[in-house]
């Protein structure tokens, strides 16, 4: 029995929660055959318990995890405040697998049906820079608390320290085995996530669960992940944030172009740009592909513009120094490595610029390489790129294609966003297919 003053901590949160609560008995998974399991108890699969509890009120539903606390990943999130969506979400905002499918399970909940989920769970959403929508408490801590108590009002059994080790197909549905026992169920929902943050949890294990369950893997990479690069012009800069737009060039394609914030780090360089830009990065690796990387430190602006430029700033600054006069264009310690790199005086005042170094400064400005030699990997990665295919589930309902009975969602999926909210709101939709899909 729990000391008293103990005691009613507990009563009084679980009454706050809905729960019902017998301090003489702990909640137990009940030995018999179990409606629905869900393995994984990040964002999708929380949400999918909630979603699925709501419509099948007389299931017996269960969230497998195999951490000791659920939700590290989701409290890391956007810096520990969670972007939990954007304002304006659309296929083209993610990459991966079929375009059709994503935004066929996307307009199945969009983004107002997340905004309202959330306000029912009394948690207000409010929108920031690019769409972001966040909690208005600006803590993650809000968003996961409101997850799982909605769980504990359903009667949603969530088994924490229960790593999956394996699941079989059996009659009439699957064995699931984890370290501490054997449980039947009916169905089988995987939101295991990918290989992003491993130090929470999303390892990579729902990668061989679903394989030995008959489907394949698209191959996959860190995404939404810091760059590594060669030299010794960044590290100065670190801690300096610019507007730039990167071109990412593979293979001899058209170049991929991404315009955002980047960020110089003491080992390469991140920020929103950067992020969004690592994927493409590593997939043309992955493929074998020759890639490179530039920014335009002068983003919207060609050759002829940038050099109109100069000649403004020379007009109406004519007896500035150089490295003075560019800070309109450029932070003052990233204009001043430029031009050392170049080999251009800094002191020179910028109407004595002669026509060749413009023009070998205004080609600099317009495309600085980034020698890019690696990523921070998964270890920093936000997101999975890769995983198994769009091809292998039905969007309709999330139904693996492979083994009846089976449902897919979240980051397990060959389906990843960029920065801004996107990744969350994959979880979301997939989660409401799965749940209404699964009856």
């Amino acid at each position: 029995m729990l000391p008293p003053d103990r005691l009613s901590r507990c009563k009084a949160r679980a009454v706050a929660a809905g729960n019902r609560y017998d301090p003489g008995v702990p909640r137990k998974v009940p030995p018999e055959l179990i409606d629905l399991a869900i393995i994984g108890g990040g964002a999708a699969g929380l949400a999918t318990g909630v979603f699925a509890a709501r419509s099948q009120r007389d299931w017996t539903i269960v969230i497998l995890d195999g951490a000791t606390r659920l939700g590290a990943k989701l409290l890391m999130a956007g810096g520990g405040r969670c972007n939990v969506t954007n304002r304006v979400v659309t296929a083209a905002d993610y990459c991966g697998g079929s375009p059709r499918v994503i935004k066929q399970v996307l307009a199945a909940y969009p983004v107002e049906r997340t905004v309202s989920f959330f306000h029912e769970l009394g948690v207000g959403l409010h929108e920031e820079e690019n769409g972001k929508l966040y909690p208005n408490t600006n803590q993650a801590r809000t968003v996961l608390d409101a997850l799982v108590n909605e769980t504990r009002r359903l009667d949603v059994f969530v088994l924490t320290e229960h790593r999956v080790r394996a699941v079989e197909a059996c009659d009439p549905g699957f064995r699931i085995l984890t370290g501490e026992k054997t449980l039947c169920a009916r169905r089988v929902v995987l939101a295991t996530g990918g290989q992003s943050l491993p130090k929470t949890g999303s390892d990579g294990r729902g990668y061989g669960l679903a394989q030995g369950l008959g489907h394949t893997l698209v191959p996959t990479t860190p995404a939404l992940v810091p760059l590594v690069l060669t030299g010794d012009f960044h590290a100065p800069l670190s801690g300096i944030s610019q507007d730039v737009e990167l071109a990412v060039r593979a293979g001899g394609a058209k170049a991929i172009r991404i315009r955002g914030a980047l960020l110089w780090t003491h080992f390469g360089v991140s920020g929103p740009a950067v992020l969004n830009a690592s994927r493409h990065w590593h997939r043309a690796r992955l493929a074998g592909d020759d890639v490179s990387v530039a920014a335009n430190f002068l983003p919207g602006e060609d050759f002829a513009g940038a050099e109109r430029r100069l000649f403004a700033l020379a007009s109406s600054r004519p007896k500035a120094l150089l490295r003075n006069a560019l800070s309109p264009v450029l932070p003052a310690r990233v204009a001043a490595a430029v031009l050392r790199k170049l080999e251009i005086e800094e002191a020179l005042p910028i109407v004595r610029l002669p026509r060749d170094l413009r023009r070998k400064l205004v080609h600099a400005l317009l495309a600085w390489p980034l020698p890019v030699l690696g990523s921070r990997g998964y270890a920093e990665a936000e997101v999975t790129a890769g995983g198994v295919p769009l091809s292998e589930i039905d969007p309709g309902s999330m139904a693996s294609r492979k083994c009846p009975g089976l449902y897919l969602v979240g980051e397990i999926l060959d389906v990843d966003g960029r920065i801004g909210g996107f990744n969350f709101q994959w979880a979301w939709s997939s989660a409401w297919v799965a749940a209404s899909g699964c009856r």
